[in-house]
């Protein structure tokens, strides 16, 4: 399992005005969902780690090497970023071309990228379109695309940009169980996320910025308990939290599921 661990980090676009702001934290073997308003520095964090962005102060460690050494192409085969907008990444003519640039780019052959890229196209529930052009799709399943693009990379450290933006249940779904099928796959995964209900359900550690800066890290269900340290960070309990709280049901209660389960067993005594 990788590591990524992050030693007073401080970067700007421009100097007088900082974005990261001396971030020292360790991304580990847990799913973390990393959460905050817009503006909190998370999207500029994530291009520090994926090597797009370099600090001007501090150090980013993967597995021990400073990735200031180290290539954006060297950091492309350790480290895998799905970007927010899926339209930053689509250039291709079909959906299969598409999901083999990657893998292709770090060297793969290419019957290991055709391989690869169907076995990811199937894990994102695409197959059956990976001759069509990706921009006749819509933007939850050109998503799924770019989700696609980096699993069949393999890479040991994957990074999502608000994987669940403009999906449905179903898409939720979906990336729910990929998350969990590379955590298995001893993967390391990281995810920005504006979706606290989701963040609550899928991932064991939640880290909290606010203004560039660490506010909060922990247990999901930690972190999650603390209201007062999330509004001053403008976020929101998750929805299961704040009716368990409602009807009195101790425990800081994370998915609707574990609503039911206490009201059930109260029911029952």
């Amino acid at each position: 399992m990788s590591e990524l661990r992050i030693e007073k980090l401080h970067f700007a676009y421009d100097k007088a005005t900082p974005v990261i702001k001396g971030i020292d934290l360790v991304l580990d073997d847990r799913t973390t969902a990393i959460i905050g308003q817009n503006g909190s520095g998370k999207t500029t964090f994530v291009k520090l780690l994926k090597g797009l962005l370099r600090p001007y102060s501090g150090r980013i460690l993967l597995d021990g090497a400073d990735i200031a050494t180290m290539t954006v192409a060297q950091i492309a085969k350790k480290i895998g970023l799905v970007f927010q907008n899926p339209d930053d990444q689509i250039f291709k003519q079909t959906v299969l071309d598409e999901v083999m640039v990657g893998p292709l780019n770090i060297g793969q052959s290419l019957d290991q990228a055709r391989s690869s890229s169907r076995a990811a196209l199937e894990q994102v529930q695409l197959a059956d379109v990976e001759q069509v052009n990706p921009y006749d799709l819509n933007l939850a399943q050109r998503k799924m695309v770019a989700v696609a693009s980096i699993l069949a990379m393999d890479t040991p450290v994957v990074i999502f940009d608000e994987p669940t933006m403009g999906q449905d249940v179903a898409g939720k779904a979906i990336i729910k169980k990929v998350i969990e099928d590379l955590h298995e796959e001893g993967k390391a995964v990281f995810c920005i996320l504006h979706d606290m209900d989701f963040a609550a359900a899928v991932f064991e550690r939640v880290v909290v910025f606010s203004q560039g800066q660490l506010l909060l890290e922990g247990d999901a269900r930690e972190v999650f308990s603390k209201k007062e340290l999330l509004q001053q960070a403008y976020l929101d309990q998750p929805q299961a939290m704040k009716i368990a709280q409602v009807l009195g049901i101790p425990g800081n209660l994370l998915t609707v599921e574990e609503v039911e389960a206490a009201l059930k067993e109260g029911v029952n005594q």
